[in-house]
């Protein structure tokens, strides 16, 4: 029987979380082995819904004001797995935001003991909740996520020496470190470059200043196709303060797009498939590495992501699947006996 996985969120506007879940319930792979549904809930609410599911899956902030509603929830759904996916915090987030730290690692300590597993996004995520104490390894598990990568795979790949239209795609808020790349952009790229920021947000106002008018930068908003915005470049920037994962990383290296990135987070996860790392998260580092980005090939690089890519959804269904089988195993066993 197909197991059903219900998928809880706070937050149902259009970003990568959402993406992720329209991914889960649409692949086919991932549909034969379970049917996966979606649950909208209000940030906030004291109490929560018993549902019918095999698994339940939170997708929720951790908050204090979240915490009563998790109580509940394992409450009133006692004999269902739950599982908690981590998409926001991180090493570098909880350094630059978070100033009470010993109240933060009580939150997540008691917010993350209500679950039978815990689902990091990438390898330093989880490397930074065991050594805090969040969550001990033998409930932690580390999946990257993944969403419909056939768009930007269909692209040809830009084999360029040296890239002269460069992007920026996502939020424009501060986390993304957009001002960075762009004072970056303005000191180190040659005069025939152009930089394409590509989306909505608090910072478009701050970021247009600093362009000054710059007639290389251009904000083109919100792309409604993000294949066709990674298509517009031939590279792609992402100098994030803080990071969990970063799907734009994942789609640009699927379209064979040199990438360059921050090494915060689970940024410097996206080595393995070639990006450039800069180490130092400086509009100063920027400007120099692309400065330099005509002194070498990067075929290996873009040939690298795109292989990446063309794995990662296949690891992406192999890893949820044997992470629900392990957690309705154990149970199917004791209705058993």
């Amino acid at each position: 029987m197909t197991p059903t996985i219900i998928h809880l969120v706070d937050d149902a506007s259009p970003g990568g979380v959402m993406r992720m879940l329209e991914h889960m319930r649409s692949a086919p792979g991932l549909r034969r082995e379970a049917s996966h549904r979606l649950h909208v809930m209000r940030r906030g609410r004291l109490g929560a819904p018993r549902l019918e599911a095999d698994v339940i899956v939170s997708h929720l902030a951790v908050t204090w004001a979240n915490l009563p509603m998790f109580t509940a929830l394992r409450a009133l759904n006692p004999t269902v797995p739950l599982i908690h996916v981590e998409h926001s915090y991180t090493e570098a987030f909880v350094a630059a935001k978070m100033v009470p730290r010993r109240r933060f690692g009580t939150l997540m300590r008691v917010a993350f003991s209500v679950f039978d597993r815990i689902v990091a996004v990438s390898d330093p995520q989880a490397v930074w909740l065991e050594r805090r104490g969040f969550v001990p390894a033998s409930r932690l598990s580390v999946i990257n996520p993944s969403v419909d990568l056939d768009p930007f795979l269909a692209l040809a790949p830009r084999h360029l020496s040296r890239p002269r239209a460069f992007g920026l795609i996502g939020r424009l808020d501060e986390q993304k470190g957009f001002d960075i790349a762009i004072r970056g952009f303005r000191a180190g790229a040659a005069a025939d470059s152009s930089l394409l920021v590509f989306g909505e947000g608090a910072e478009r106002a701050r970021l247009e200043a600093l362009a000054e008018g710059d007639p290389r930068i251009r904000f083109l908003g919100w792309a409604e196709k993000p294949a066709a915005a990674v298509g517009a470049c031939d590279a792609v920037l992402m100098p994030s303060r803080w990071e969990a994962f970063g799907l734009v990383a994942l789609e640009a290296q699927a379209a064979g797009r040199l990438l360059l990135t921050s090494a915060v987070d689970g940024m410097a996860e996206h080595a393995r498939g070639g990006a450039m790392v800069i180490g130092a998260n400086t509009a100063e580092a920027w400007a120099e590495a692309i400065g330099r980005l005509g002194s070498e090939n990067h075929a290996e690089r873009i040939l690298r992501g795109r292989f990446r890519a063309k794995t990662a959804a296949h690891q992406f269904a192999h890893a949820w699947e044997a992470l629900v089988a392990a957690l309705l195993l154990p149970a199917a066993y004791d209705r058993a006996a």
